[in-house]
């Protein structure tokens, strides 16, 4: 089906351009408007209009963009999934999902709005999504969210809490085992952020601070938890905490520690940023900023149906970290 961005290059004339030639909205010059009616039949584009505006009912499908790329831990996005979905079914909408890179541009047509997820800072899908024609939510946060709608987690600010806490308890030498190294080669937004937040922290205290991306596959995360944790006690001076942003490996890693002699929290502290369920179910429940699938998921919908209602909604949405404390963390031993 041919897109928006489709006519505009077969008129020689921007989205913007083709959008206001067909809605009225702007004023553009015969010359134009006819170029641009003539690639709209050449090409059979079919502009989209809100359906209420129509008087019916749309197609009542709302598409999940969801890649699943290296690195993406399937539990945590799935659960992202299962809350879009269950709102959607508050409005009477079912979801489409798509899990393809290429799928957002084609496989989703027939859908009244577009959830976007695993937003990369500089995202390919920006300029695309910007001239879209119909609504559309990302949950993630861009480097340059103008012209977007946006929600997630302020991982930024969730990396702060987490050492704030431990520098609260005494600690002053504090790591950071990050997500898999491809989530930072993507440049998947939510990985620098939390770096971001937990270098800033440290620093403001005067802790020391290293970061250690590592790997997560299932079937590797117990190799992969006890050589990060050799890595650590091997450091001078070894980190008395430890956050955790890499939900596979929390409980292995746990479990390498106090292999190597360090019990958990008594020799050494552990905060996470996971899923609250996850957190609470491990072997010693974890201090965690919990990650909001269920809020994110929800409020993007409701976004993006308030924009298809034409009403107007806050271009950015950071959803403030929840610090839950429990038995993993404590005052470092002096």
């Amino acid at each position: 089906m041919a897109r928006i961005t489709d006519v505009a290059r077969r008129a020689g004339v921007s989205p913007s351009t083709v959008s206001y030639a067909l809605s009225g909205k702007r004023p553009i010059s015969d010359a134009t408007r006819r170029r641009v009616e003539a690639a709209v039949r050449e090409l059979g584009y079919r502009p989209y209009t809100d359906p209420r505006a129509r008087g019916d009912a749309g197609s009542r499908v709302l598409a999940l963009a969801l890649p699943l790329r290296a690195a993406v831990h399937l539990p945590v996005v799935m659960g992202f999934a299962t809350s879009v979905v269950a709102a959607a079914r508050t409005y009477d909408h079912d979801v489409l999902l798509l899990t393809r890179e290429e799928d957002g541009h084609g496989a989703w047509s027939a859908a009244d709005a577009l959830i976007v997820m695993d937003v990369q800072p500089h995202d390919p899908r920006l300029p695309w999504l910007r001239t879209l024609g119909r609504p559309a939510v990302l949950i993630g946060l861009p480097a340059e969210p103008d012209g977007l709608t946006c929600i997630d987690l302020d991982f930024h600010a969730a990396g702060e809490a987490c050492v704030e806490h431990l520098a609260g308890l005494g600690h002053r030498v504090v790591a950071l085992v990050g997500s898999p190294p491809e989530a930072y080669v993507r440049q998947t937004a939510f990985a620098p952020r939390v770096v971001s937040g937990f270098t800033a922290a440290a620093d403001r205290a005067g802790l020391l601070s290293s970061v250690h991306p590592c790997g997560s596959a299932p079937e590797a995360a117990a190799e992969a938890a006890r050589g990060v944790a050799e890595r650590l006690l091997r450091a001078q001076p070894a980190p008395t905490g430890v956050v955790v942003h890499n939900e596979p490996l929390l409980e292995p890693l746990i479990d390498a520690f106090e292999r190597l002699g360090l019990r958990v929290p008594g020799d050494l502290s552990v905060a996470a940023i996971c899923p609250d369920e996850h957190a609470a179910a491990v072997r010693v429940p974890v201090t965690a900023v919990a990650v909001p699938a269920a809020e994110a998921g929800t409020r993007a919908v409701e976004l993006v149906m308030r924009k298809l209602a034409g009403a107007p909604v806050p271009r950015t949405t950071l959803l403030a970290p929840r610090l839950t404390i429990r038995a993993s963390t404590a005052a470092v031993r002096v």
